[in-house]
Order: C-alpha cells, then structure tokens, then sequence
C-alpha cells in the first residue's frame, strides 16, 4: 500500500445515477479516513459526480471515460438517465467495450483495489495480474441481493428460462424468519428482468453471479443492525467476505434555507401537515396509476407536493393531461400542487410542514425520509423496491406499504388514501424515532467508516 497504511480505490459504477450516488458518497468516507480515490465515469458524468462529491471533490481523481459507438445508441448518452430501457441495454455494450481503456488505465493506475458494480464483472479479470484486489460494491439492499442474485437461485432450476412462478419462493437457505419468504405475483414477473438476456448479452443475474463469484469481497451498504441475516446469507452463498460500508445517509443539505418559491408555499401549511410524493429521476408510474395516486392524495384530504418525472424525450405537458383526473386541479386548488423535474427533497423532506413521504422504496429515498423525520408511506414499482419497502415496513418497522392486487399489482385510490391516513395515525411511525436516532448518531456512522475502512485494508494486505 503507497504511503504506508493509505489505500489506492480506484471506484468504477454502472452508468447509472441511481449506482454513482452511493459509489460517490463511499468514495466521500474513504477520502475522509486518509484514503486516496480515483473515479472512473463517462466524460459525460464528471460535472455532475463532482457535485455529488461535495466538498470532497478536490480530494478525488476524477478519470474520464471515452464510450465506444455502439449502432442504436446517441452519440452522447453517458448515462441511463438521457436513454430508454432498449437504450440501457444499447449503453451495457459500450460499456463492455470500455474494457481496452480500462486495462491500460488499471496498469498505469495500479490502485491497491478496484471496486466495480454489477455490470462489469470483466474487471476482476484485468485486475487479478496486475495483484489488484477487485471488490464488487451492491448498491442494493442484502435482502434485495439475497432473494434474486445469489447461485442458490439458479442451481434449483432445470430449464434455461426462467419464470414468474420460478422467482415467487425464496432460494434455498433464505433467512427462515424473512418477511419475503414468498412474493406476489406481479412482483416475480417483474423479476424476470434480471434474469433475461437482450441480444445475447448476460442477462442481469449472470453479469452479478460472475463478478461476485471472481471478485475478492463484496461490499455493501447496509450494516448487521437492520440486515444482518441477509448478510450473513450472502457472505456463506458466496463464500467471500462481506464488508458492511454502514447504510448511505445523506449529507444535511449544503444550503440552509429553501428557495424562495418553495419556502413560501409549504410555509403556508401547519406543522407536519403536507404530503410530499416524489419516485425519483428513473422510476415512472403508468398513467393509470398516477391517475389513482392523485386522486388518493387529494382523496386524504392533506396539503401535498406530489413530483411526476416522465422518460427522457416525453411531452411532460401532454403526459401530465394524461394522467390528472376530472376536476383535480379545481379540488386541490390551494392546498395540491403538481410539479415536474427536479426539487430540493432533501431540503423540502426538512421542512417543518412536511409530514408524510409517499416514495417509491429506492433505499436511499426511505433512508433520506426516516433522516427527515417524516411518516413513511412506499408505493414500490419495480426491482429491489419491492423487497426494500418489506424490509423497513414489516422487519423494521419504518413506514406503510400500499395495499396492491396480488396479481397484477393494481392499486386504487381507496389504497392511497388509507396507506397515507394509517401513517399519519397515532402510532403510525413505529419505530421509525429509533432508526432515525441509529442513522443520525455521529458516532454510529464514524464507527461504520472505521470498521469498513480497516476490513478493507486487511482485505488489500492479504496474500492473494
């Protein structure tokens, strides 16, 4: 290790914000125990990692990725955020094809470990002769991991196509007391995603498998308090140590006050009085199904921001029309608003005005929610959202899941206003004071970077 006791990471995402936030804030915690980081992205991405880099930004080697042309794909897509989903499988080519670039920049780097995601497994190949040690770092949940990426999961089937009815049951080995010892159906058909191939490309499972079982550690970020059976899952599926980075809470926000627009608005409204509903930059609700969530938080009788975000390309006015219901804006007038694009959250989940948090289970938008101190209500639409809102509503106790149909995942807006109404209940936050006292605690948090950082130090010293 140069310096000493100091570790090279060279950090290397998906291209895919949802993955380059929580790289970017680990990247945060190594940097801050003396640690050296280099990040490597797409050219596209640097200004925007920047900024999610903080205050730290200067401390971490920012190294550009030039993306090879792939038939189909925009000459300046960088990230899954400016593509559709046929496009995301377009930029997994060119990706791959990044491998020559980064060899040379492993050779001429010669990090003491690269830690790499899901969809580049290919990495552990270049980096094992050089001596470096390759770490594969899951931005998901342990439970999330558990249920769909472990090999149990495939060695039970027989067939090469996996079903819906396949994915219903958990792996052999599970966690005996989970809360997702089986899902619904709309939940396993979604699941087959990972599991399917575009165009002869390893399908999202295989790509996982392959780089955990070549990698020399897994990283994940979540600790033993809120997973530690899923973890220990894991760690005995895969045979290779786990080391637990601590759950990614959120930096308090740069700026001390929100802006004028928005201060002005929610200040109107008393004390824990509003509801914000807000899925993130990549998960979009149906028309059909914002068409209900509207008329569910109007339905509740609460003041409410609710934030729509549409695919790249749409016409947000067009699909706006689409989906707000008859009468809506006359009903709501002075106490609703609909907004598309980006909002301070963060800043707006903190207002005093702001009760409730209707979310879609991303793990860092529920974490962000319990930090803020709001009632907690998740709507999941697709992937590890599903076990995400499972494992804080019925494990840990934080928060309301929507009542769906089994079969389909329907919900109406009866279902909406009740999941809003149980939260803001007496009782409704359940044990969501205790997890946010547990991720606010400073020395909770210092003794998750320590404990991570000197596991990974002794994973680098170890002979190979």
């Amino acid at each position: 290790m140069p310096g000493g006791d100091h570790v090279h990471i060279l950090m290397f995402p998906w291209l895919a914000f949802g993955h380059i936030s929580p790289f970017a804030q680990l990247a945060r915690t190594l940097v801050s125990s003396g640690s050296c980081v280099s990040f490597l992205t797409a050219a596209g991405n640097i200004p925007r990692v920047e900024s999610m880099l903080s205050s730290t930004a200067g401390a971490v080697t920012l190294v550009p990725l030039h993306l090879p042309r792939v038939p189909g794909l925009p000459s300046e897509a960088a990230s899954t955020a400016e593509l559709s989903p046929a496009g995301a499988e377009l930029l997994k080519v060119s990706f791959d094809g990044t491998r020559p670039q980064v060899a040379a920049l492993l050779a001429e780097l010669r990090p003491d470990a690269v830690l790499f995601d899901f969809a580049n497994p290919w990495v552990c190949d270049l980096a094992k002769p050089l001596g470096i040690k390759a770490l594969h770092f899951s931005v998901f949940s342990a439970i999330a991991g558990a249920f769909m990426a472990v090999p149990a999961r495939r060695r039970r089937l027989h067939h090469a196509v996996v079903s819906a009815h396949d994915l219903m049951s958990c792996p052999p080995g599970f966690p005996a007391h989970s809360s997702v010892a089986a899902v619904p159906a709309y939940q396993a058909a979604d699941f087959t995603y990972m599991f399917t191939s575009f165009d002869g490309e390893p399908s999202v499972y295989d790509r996982v498998v392959a780089g955990v079982e070549a990698c020399d550690g897994v990283v994940i970020k979540s600790c033993a308090e809120m997973e530690g059976p899923y973890i220990d899952y894991l760690s005995a599926q895969f045979r290779k140590p786990v080391l637990a980075a601590g759950p990614v809470v959120p930096e308090p926000p740069r700026r001390e006050q929100l802006d004028e627009h928005w201060a002005t608005w929610l200040s109107s409204f008393p004390e824990n009085s509003v509801t914000l509903a807000s899925f993130g930059s990549e998960t979009f609700l149906s028309a059909a199904a914002t068409t209900e969530l509207l008329a569910g938080l109007e339905a509740a009788g609460r003041p409410f921001l609710a934030v729509l975000n549409f695919p790249k390309g749409s016409d947000a006015e067009a699909e706006l029309r689409e989906r707000i219901p008859p009468g809506f804006t006359e009903k709501v007038a002075g106490r609703g608003l609909v907004h598309t694009g980006w909002v301070p959250q963060q800043h707006i989940l903190r207002h005093r005005s702001v009760g409730c948090f209707v979310c879609h289970a991303g793990f860092s938008s529920v974490v962000e929610g319990v930090v803020a101190g709001c009632r907690l209500v998740m709507l999941p639409v697709k992937g590890d959202q599903y076990l995400n809102a499972a494992l804080f509503a019925r494990e840990l106790k934080v928060g309301v899941e929507v009542a769906r149909r089994g079969e389909d995942g329907w919900f109406g807006r009866d279902d909406v206003r009740r999941a809003v109404d149980e939260a803001v209940a007496d009782g409704g936050e359940g044990d969501a004071r205790k997890w946010k006292a547990f991720l606010t605690n400073g020395h909770v948090q210092a003794r998750f970077a320590e404990d991570f950082v000197h596991s990974l130090k002794e994973l680098v010293a170890a002979a190979v």
